[in-house]
C-alpha cells in the first residue's frame, strides 16, 4: 500500500512536469518561435573544438565582447557553469531570405530572432516564474554598440547581455537533432536558436 502510496505520488510529480514543460514549450511557440522543445543539461554536447573556432574570428567578435570569447570564461568555466542546470528550453526561429548570400537579410532575421529571444525569456521569468536561468542565444551579443570589453571596464548592461551556445561550445547540431529540431529548414531561409537553461 505504502509503496502505491509512493508511486501515485511519483506519477502526479512526473505529470506536472511534462505539463510545465508543456507551457514552456508553448510559450516559445505563442513568441514565434517555429520549432521548440525540452533538453536534459545532461544530453547536451559540450565540445572544445567550436570554442576554438571562435579564435579563427570568422565573426570578427573574439575579444571584442564580454559575452564571447576570451571574456565569457574559459571553456571549463563555461560548461561548469551550465551543468549546473538540469533542463533546457531550445527554441528555434526560421526565416526566409534572397538567397544564401543575403547577408542583410541574415542580419534583418537576426533583430527578428533577438526580439522572439527577449520575449520567450521574460515569459519565463515573469508568468514562470524562473529566475534562477542561464540564457544563451544566437551569435555575440548586440546589446551596446561598443562594449566595454575593449575599455577593460565592466559590462554595463549585465542583464540584457547574454553569450552565444556558441561561446559555450554547445554542439547546436547535436542538440537539435536530440530534439528533433530540423538544422535545415530549407533553400533560402536562415534559423537562429535560443537555449534558456533552469532547474
Amino acid at each position: 500500500m505504502l509503496i502505491n502510496i509512493f508511486a501515485a505520488e511519483a506519477l502526479k510529480g512526473a505529470t506536472e512536469l511534462e505539463n510545465s514543460f508543456n507551457e514552456l514549450v508553448n510559450a516559445a511557440i505563442t513568441a514565434k518561435a517555429n520549432h521548440a522543445a525540452i533538453v536534459e543539461v545532461g544530453k547536451i554536447k559540450f565540445v572544445e573544438d567550436f570554442r576554438k573556432a571562435c579564435e579563427q574570428n570568422v565573426c570578427r567578435k573574439y575579444a571584442t565582447n564580454w559575452m564571447c570569447p576570451p571574456g565569457v570564461g574559459s571553456f571549463e568555466a563555461v560548461k561548469t557553469q551550465a551543468c549546473r542546470y538540469q533542463y533546457g528550453l531550445l527554441f528555434q526561429t526560421v526565416h526566409q531570405v534572397a538567397s544564401s548570400f543575403d547577408w542583410k537579410g541574415m542580419m534583418s532575421a537576426k533583430k527578428d530572432h533577438d526580439k522572439v529571444f527577449r520575449e520567450v525569456l521574460s515569459n519565463l521569468k515573469n508568468k514562470h516564474n524562473l529566475q534562477e536561468i542561464l540564457a544563451l542565444n544566437a551569435g555575440a551579443c548586440e546589446f551596446c554598440n561598443r562594449c566595454t570589453f575593449l575599455d577593460n571596464e565592466p559590462c554595463r548592461f549585465p542583464e540584457e547581455a547574454f553569450p552565444s551556445v556558441e561561446a559555450f561550445g554547445i554542439d547546436v547540431i547535436n542538440l537539435e537533432k536530440t530534439c528533433g529540431i530540423p538544422y535545415y529548414n530549407g533553400k533560402n531561409t536562415v534559423s537562429y536558436v535560443g537555449l534558456i537553461l533552469f532547474n
